[in-house]
């Protein structure tokens, strides 16, 4: 089966009322966890983007704690997954401040917890896209909010 666009999915959304549209919310909710979560923030925690934000933050510190950090191959693994995580938490937002306020909170965490970037290449190379990932997502947005960024990206430059 081949899946439309979203033009068509949207035009034959307009054509359903609001309780076969719940129904249909429902059942694609149960169908993959990802669904289930991303109508999780869009219902409750939308609303409050800082909690949010900070729920994540939290969700990033346990992974962190939780890390294997005996050899640097086990490190890589671990803060991949963790990224993946972060970037599948900024999709679902959408806004460029939240993915800005994450990723810099993720590389801190890097930067702090005493990684071996100098002994692994994997590593630097890591780090080193998210900081590019984070310099480019900031040169879109208005020049008061660069401003207001500005430490934070001399810190994970220094």
């Amino acid at each position: 089966m081949k899946a439309v666009t979203l033009k068509k999915i949207r035009d034959e959304l307009k054509r359903y009322s609001a309780e076969d549209l719940q129904k249909l919310c429902e059942r694609l909710a149960k169908f993959k966890k990802e669904n289930k979560e991303l109508l999780t923030y869009l219902l409750f925690e939308s609303e409050n983007e800082q909690g949010y934000i900070q729920s994540v933050k939290d969700e990033i510190d346990s992974a962190f704690n939780r890390m294997n950090r005996s050899n640097t191959y086990l490190i890589k693994k671990s803060l991949r997954k963790i990224l993946r995580d972060t970037n599948k938490y900024i999709r679902y937002s959408g806004i460029k401040t939240t993915e800005l306020d994450l990723l810099i909170y993720y590389c801190r965490k890097i930067r702090t917890s005493r990684m071996p970037l100098s002994r692994s290449l994997a590593l630097r190379n890591l780090y080193a896209r998210q900081v590019q990932k984070i310099e480019k997502t900031l040169s879109k947005l208005h020049e008061d909010i660069q401003f207001d960024y500005e430490d934070d990206i001399q810190f994970l430059k220094s």
